[in-house]
Protein backbone atom coordinates (compact mmCIF):
# COMPACT_ATOMS: atom_id res chain seq x y z
CA UNK A 1 0.00 0.00 0.00
CA UNK A 2 1.21 3.48 -0.92
CA UNK A 3 -0.40 6.50 -0.06
CA UNK A 4 -0.34 10.04 -2.22
CA UNK A 5 -1.78 12.89 -0.63
CA UNK A 6 -4.79 14.75 -2.70
CA UNK A 7 -6.99 17.29 -1.26
CA UNK A 8 -10.57 16.59 -3.34
CA UNK A 9 -11.09 20.14 -2.50
CA UNK A 10 -8.77 21.76 -4.33
CA UNK A 11 -8.14 21.57 -7.92
CA UNK A 12 -4.27 21.65 -8.13
CA UNK A 13 -3.94 19.72 -5.20
CA UNK A 14 -5.71 17.07 -7.61
CA UNK A 15 -3.53 17.78 -10.61
CA UNK A 16 -0.42 17.46 -8.52
CA UNK A 17 -1.65 14.04 -7.49
CA UNK A 18 -2.59 12.68 -10.99
CA UNK A 19 1.17 13.95 -12.38
CA UNK A 20 3.00 11.92 -9.23
CA UNK A 21 0.83 8.79 -9.83
CA UNK A 22 1.54 8.55 -13.23
CA UNK A 23 4.87 9.78 -13.11
CA UNK A 24 4.90 6.11 -11.62
CA UNK A 25 3.94 4.43 -14.84
CA UNK A 26 1.53 2.07 -12.92
CA UNK A 27 -1.79 0.94 -14.54
CA UNK A 28 -4.99 1.59 -13.23
CA UNK A 29 -7.55 -0.88 -12.61
CA UNK A 30 -9.77 0.88 -10.42
CA UNK A 31 -10.76 4.07 -9.46
CA UNK A 32 -13.10 4.75 -6.41
CA UNK A 33 -14.55 8.02 -5.71
CA UNK A 34 -15.01 8.37 -2.25
CA UNK A 35 -14.49 11.37 -0.39
CA UNK A 36 -17.65 13.78 0.93
CA UNK A 37 -18.77 16.62 3.10
CA UNK A 38 -22.64 16.30 4.00
CA UNK A 39 -24.63 19.81 5.67
CA UNK A 40 -21.68 21.56 6.31
CA UNK A 41 -22.33 25.29 6.66
CA UNK A 42 -22.00 27.40 3.84
CA UNK A 43 -18.59 27.82 2.77
CA UNK A 44 -16.39 27.61 -0.56
CA UNK A 45 -13.36 25.83 -1.30
CA UNK A 46 -10.18 27.24 -2.32
CA UNK A 47 -11.28 27.43 -5.92
CA UNK A 48 -14.07 29.54 -4.71
CA UNK A 49 -16.62 26.34 -5.19
CA UNK A 50 -19.82 25.95 -2.49
CA UNK A 51 -18.22 23.38 -0.42
CA UNK A 52 -20.74 20.15 -1.31
CA UNK A 53 -20.51 20.66 -5.42
CA UNK A 54 -16.53 21.54 -5.44
CA UNK A 55 -15.81 18.23 -3.43
CA UNK A 56 -18.54 16.12 -3.22
CA UNK A 57 -18.88 16.58 -7.48
CA UNK A 58 -16.38 18.53 -8.95
CA UNK A 59 -13.21 17.13 -7.28
CA UNK A 60 -14.40 14.01 -8.39
CA UNK A 61 -14.98 14.69 -12.05
CA UNK A 62 -11.51 16.58 -12.57
CA UNK A 63 -9.88 13.78 -10.92
CA UNK A 64 -11.66 11.05 -13.30
CA UNK A 65 -11.11 12.91 -16.54
CA UNK A 66 -7.53 13.72 -15.70
CA UNK A 67 -7.00 9.91 -15.23
CA UNK A 68 -8.87 8.49 -17.92
CA UNK A 69 -6.26 8.08 -20.00
CA UNK A 70 -4.24 5.52 -17.95
CA UNK A 71 -7.93 4.05 -16.98
CA UNK A 72 -8.42 3.38 -20.93
CA UNK A 73 -4.42 1.78 -21.13
CA UNK A 74 -5.45 -0.07 -18.23
CA UNK A 75 -8.25 -1.94 -19.45
CA UNK A 76 -8.39 -5.18 -21.58
CA UNK A 77 -11.43 -6.76 -23.44
CA UNK A 78 -11.20 -9.37 -21.04
CA UNK A 79 -10.82 -6.87 -17.83
CA UNK A 80 -12.06 -3.31 -18.24
CA UNK A 81 -10.87 -1.00 -16.05
CA UNK A 82 -13.86 0.53 -13.26
CA UNK A 83 -14.69 3.48 -12.09
CA UNK A 84 -16.96 3.64 -8.86
CA UNK A 85 -18.26 6.45 -7.63
CA UNK A 86 -20.18 6.83 -4.34
CA UNK A 87 -23.42 8.71 -4.30
CA UNK A 88 -26.39 8.75 -1.83
CA UNK A 89 -30.15 7.96 -1.80
CA UNK A 90 -30.48 11.68 -0.72
CA UNK A 91 -29.87 12.15 -4.57
CA UNK A 92 -33.72 10.69 -4.88
CA UNK A 93 -34.88 14.67 -3.35
CA UNK A 94 -32.23 16.21 -5.38
CA UNK A 95 -32.78 19.07 -7.89
CA UNK A 96 -30.04 20.11 -10.30
CA UNK A 97 -29.97 23.97 -10.41
CA UNK A 98 -27.81 24.69 -13.75
CA UNK A 99 -27.97 27.93 -13.55
CA UNK A 100 -27.48 28.04 -9.65
CA UNK A 101 -25.01 25.34 -9.47
CA UNK A 102 -23.00 26.79 -6.38
CA UNK A 103 -26.63 27.50 -4.44
CA UNK A 104 -26.16 31.49 -4.19
CA UNK A 105 -29.33 32.73 -4.93
CA UNK A 106 -30.28 30.44 -1.55
CA UNK A 107 -28.29 28.39 0.16
CA UNK A 108 -29.76 25.06 1.71
CA UNK A 109 -27.02 22.30 3.24
CA UNK A 110 -29.80 19.56 3.06
CA UNK A 111 -30.46 21.16 -0.75
CA UNK A 112 -26.58 21.44 -1.78
CA UNK A 113 -25.72 18.00 -0.13
CA UNK A 114 -28.89 16.25 -2.40
CA UNK A 115 -27.48 18.38 -5.77
CA UNK A 116 -24.00 17.05 -4.87
CA UNK A 117 -25.28 13.43 -5.38
CA UNK A 118 -27.29 13.42 -7.70
CA UNK A 119 -24.84 14.85 -9.93
CA UNK A 120 -22.64 12.43 -9.19
CA UNK A 121 -25.34 9.69 -10.37
CA UNK A 122 -25.55 11.85 -13.80
CA UNK A 123 -21.92 12.16 -14.69
CA UNK A 124 -21.33 8.77 -13.84
CA UNK A 125 -24.44 8.01 -16.88
CA UNK A 126 -22.90 10.23 -19.14
CA UNK A 127 -19.66 8.70 -18.60
CA UNK A 128 -20.63 5.30 -19.19
CA UNK A 129 -22.26 6.33 -22.69
CA UNK A 130 -19.10 8.40 -23.48
CA UNK A 131 -16.77 5.07 -22.78
CA UNK A 132 -18.94 3.07 -24.80
CA UNK A 133 -18.88 5.39 -27.69
CA UNK A 134 -15.32 5.47 -27.90
CA UNK A 135 -15.34 1.75 -27.46
CA UNK A 136 -13.10 1.98 -24.34
CA UNK A 137 -12.64 -1.08 -22.00
CA UNK A 138 -13.63 0.82 -18.63
CA UNK A 139 -16.89 0.81 -16.88
CA UNK A 140 -18.20 3.31 -14.62
CA UNK A 141 -20.53 3.08 -11.69
CA UNK A 142 -22.24 4.76 -8.74
CA UNK A 143 -22.91 3.16 -5.71
CA UNK A 144 -25.36 3.65 -2.54
CA UNK A 145 -23.54 2.43 0.36
CA UNK A 146 -26.66 3.13 3.18
CA UNK A 147 -26.60 4.69 5.97
CA UNK A 148 -23.31 3.95 7.88
CA UNK A 149 -21.79 5.08 10.79
CA UNK A 150 -19.44 7.14 10.16
CA UNK A 151 -18.25 10.73 11.53
CA UNK A 152 -19.94 12.28 8.00
CA UNK A 153 -23.01 13.41 10.46
CA UNK A 154 -21.06 15.62 12.42
CA UNK A 155 -22.55 18.70 10.81
CA UNK A 156 -26.38 17.68 11.96
CA UNK A 157 -28.26 19.14 14.31
CA UNK A 158 -27.40 17.56 18.01
CA UNK A 159 -31.05 15.93 18.27
CA UNK A 160 -30.12 13.89 15.44
CA UNK A 161 -26.74 13.31 17.08
CA UNK A 162 -28.46 11.98 20.13
CA UNK A 163 -31.13 9.88 17.94
CA UNK A 164 -27.94 8.42 15.77
CA UNK A 165 -25.92 7.73 19.08
CA UNK A 166 -29.04 5.32 20.73
CA UNK A 167 -29.62 3.78 17.45
CA UNK A 168 -26.66 3.38 15.13
CA UNK A 169 -25.68 0.05 16.28
CA UNK A 170 -29.67 -1.35 15.09
CA UNK A 171 -30.37 1.17 11.98
CA UNK A 172 -26.53 2.01 11.04
CA UNK A 173 -24.10 -0.11 8.52
CA UNK A 174 -20.90 -0.52 9.99
CA UNK A 175 -18.20 1.06 7.79
CA UNK A 176 -16.99 -2.59 6.77
CA UNK A 177 -20.66 -2.98 5.74
CA UNK A 178 -21.29 -0.18 4.17
CA UNK A 179 -17.70 -0.42 1.81
CA UNK A 180 -19.41 -4.02 0.77
CA UNK A 181 -21.03 -2.67 -2.00
CA UNK A 182 -18.50 -0.66 -3.47
CA UNK A 183 -15.76 -3.66 -3.35
CA UNK A 184 -18.51 -5.96 -5.21
CA UNK A 185 -18.81 -2.61 -7.73
CA UNK A 186 -14.64 -2.87 -7.96
CA UNK A 187 -14.23 -6.83 -7.71
CA UNK A 188 -17.31 -8.79 -8.28
CA UNK A 189 -16.91 -10.77 -11.84
CA UNK A 190 -20.84 -10.43 -12.04
CA UNK A 191 -19.51 -6.66 -12.97
CA UNK A 192 -17.38 -6.83 -15.13
CA UNK A 193 -18.23 -5.07 -18.18
CA UNK A 194 -21.53 -3.44 -16.59
CA UNK A 195 -21.47 -0.30 -16.49
CA UNK A 196 -23.75 2.37 -16.34
CA UNK A 197 -25.53 0.46 -12.47
CA UNK A 198 -26.98 2.29 -9.89
CA UNK A 199 -25.71 -0.42 -6.88
CA UNK A 200 -27.36 -0.76 -3.73
CA UNK A 201 -26.85 -3.75 -1.54
CA UNK A 202 -24.85 -5.24 -3.88
CA UNK A 203 -27.31 -5.45 -6.46
CA UNK A 204 -28.58 -3.80 -9.62
CA UNK A 205 -31.60 -0.99 -8.64
CA UNK A 206 -33.06 2.24 -10.17
CA UNK A 207 -32.01 5.77 -9.54
CA UNK A 208 -34.02 8.87 -9.64
CA UNK A 209 -35.95 9.03 -13.14
CA UNK A 210 -34.28 12.80 -13.40
CA UNK A 211 -31.09 11.16 -13.62
CA UNK A 212 -31.78 9.34 -16.87
CA UNK A 213 -32.67 12.52 -18.54
CA UNK A 214 -29.89 12.67 -21.10
CA UNK A 215 -29.98 16.13 -21.81
CA UNK A 216 -29.43 16.75 -18.35
CA UNK A 217 -26.17 14.54 -18.30
CA UNK A 218 -24.87 16.45 -21.52
CA UNK A 219 -25.37 20.23 -19.83
CA UNK A 220 -24.00 19.28 -16.78
CA UNK A 221 -20.89 17.55 -18.06
CA UNK A 222 -20.07 20.80 -20.11
CA UNK A 223 -20.61 22.74 -17.60
CA UNK A 224 -18.53 20.71 -15.63
CA UNK A 225 -15.76 21.04 -18.10
CA UNK A 226 -16.06 24.55 -17.98
CA UNK A 227 -16.14 25.26 -14.01
CA UNK A 228 -12.54 22.73 -14.10
CA UNK A 229 -10.88 24.05 -17.19
CA UNK A 230 -10.89 21.01 -19.12
CA UNK A 231 -11.70 20.11 -23.08
CA UNK A 232 -15.05 18.96 -23.59
CA UNK A 233 -14.21 15.54 -25.12
CA UNK A 234 -17.61 14.99 -26.09
CA UNK A 235 -17.51 18.01 -28.23
CA UNK A 236 -14.24 16.78 -30.37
Amino acid sequence: VEFLYCDLASMKSIRQFVQQFRAKNCPLHVLVNNAGVMLVPERKTVDGFEEHFGLNYLGHFLLTNLLLDTLKQSGTHSHSARIITVSSATHYVGKLHLNDLQSRCSYSPHGAYAQSKLALVLFTYRLQHLLTANGSHVTANVVDPGVVNTELYKHVFWVVKVVKWMTAWLFFKTPEEGASTTIYAAVSPEMEGAGGCYLYNEERTKSADVAYDEELQRRLWTESCKMVGIPDQARR
